[in-house]
């Protein structure tokens, strides 16, 4: 196994600082973003594309730092109706393939999409809880009409390419749990299409990801290390599908998600939030048996940390998410392979 980090959230700094910093901490993979909702300021994919000697200047950056490039990040919505959006996020989803397998990288991580409920329409729209039919329609549409053959083609080039893309199970997208990845996979006959195991949107819906791995078993292609603080005395009033999100002012510079559309700011007192590994759920009673479920699945399996909690910054949260997923596997018998 390998662990290291999605550096998403050291773009402000150098490629190559930031491979430092990761080696810094023991981690000995990394997770580069090449598209979808933000910029990819450490993939110079024009250049890798069309240049042998670049490609092998890159990956020699990594080599040096001893750090393992195991995987592209293009989360987004490849599936929504928003033409501003959804045709830029779809083609970064192909241009990732094509530029992972240039690069000998197996693994591309994004989301399975979520279109409109109608043709016609310009807004994504997810179903939460269909029990009325009219819902059950707009998923027999979203699923039949949009999803399945967009997906058949992505896993046709991946399986050309010979690259596995990993679906991070998220709400607001028709793939957000094992039964709906499940289902993408079955319905597409999908042979490079998987799962990215990432605890954390799991967690707060109610799931066990522990049982998730072995429910979803060799579809388990790649792994995120981010943790979820459930607040239950919150979440006793406003549940787990709080909506108390507000918009972020111009003045705030908010987020460019694609389009117009813009990252909103979280509650004051949510019912959960992100946190750094450890800060949620133990190391010992969950981080060890999750990496071990993981490893039985797939000895060679990266495990890459994505640092979103808001009370500690970049390297700090870096540093400790990188202790207490180093702590677990060394506890589970994992370091350096074993």
């Amino acid at each position: 196994m390998k662990f290291g980090a999605y550096t998403a959230c050291l773009h402000d700094r150098p490629l190559d600082e930031t491979l430092k910093i990761l080696a810094e901490l023991g981690l000995n993979s990394a997770e580069i973003n090449a598209g979808g909702f933000i910029p990819a300021p450490h993939l110079p994919s024009d250049d890798l594309l069309s240049s042998a000697g670049a490609r092998e200047d890159y990956l020699g950056r990594f080599a040096q730092a001893g750090v393992t490039l195991t995987g592209l990040n293009v989360n987004g919505n490849p599936l929504n109706p928003d033409p501003a959006v959804g045709r830029k996020h779809a083609a970064d989803v192909r241009r990732a393939i094509d530029l992972a397998a240039a690069l000998g990288v197996r693994r591309v991580v994004t989301m399975s999409g979520l279109p409109e409920a109608h043709s016609g329409s310009t807004t994504a729209n997810w179903v939460v809880n269909p029990w009325d039919s009219q819902f059950l329609d707009i998923l027999d549409y979203q699923w039949n009409e949009v999803a399945v053959p967009f997906w058949r083609d992505i896993n046709a080039r991946a399986a050309a390419a010979d690259v596995k893309v990993c679906i991070e199970m998220h709400p607001q997208n028709l793939v957000f749990n094992p039964p709906t990845l499940q289902r993408l996979v079955e319905q597409t006959n999908a042979t490079h299409v998987g799962a990215e195991m990432d605890p954390s949107h799991l967690f707060w819906q109610g799931m066990d990801p522990v049982a998730c791995v072995k429910y979803l078993g060799e579809l388990v292609f790649h792994a995120a290390a981010k943790d979820t603080r459930i607040n239950t005395d919150n979440i006793q009033v406003y549940g787990v599908l709080d909506d108390r999100f507000t918009r972020t002012r111009p003045e705030e510079n908010p987020l460019n998600l694609g389009g117009r559309n813009t990252l909103n700011q979280w509650p004051q007192s949510p019912s959960w939030e992100f946190v750094a590994v450890g800060r949620g759920h133990s190391v010992d009673d969950f981080w060890v048996p999750f990496l071990r479920a993981l490893h039985a699945v797939d000895p060679e399996i990266a495990v890459n940390i994505e640092h979103e909690d808001q009370e500690f910054d970049q390297i700090e949260g870096l540093r400790l998410a990188a202790e207490n997923l180093l702590q677990a596997a060394t506890k589970a018998g994992l370091r350096n392979g074993h």
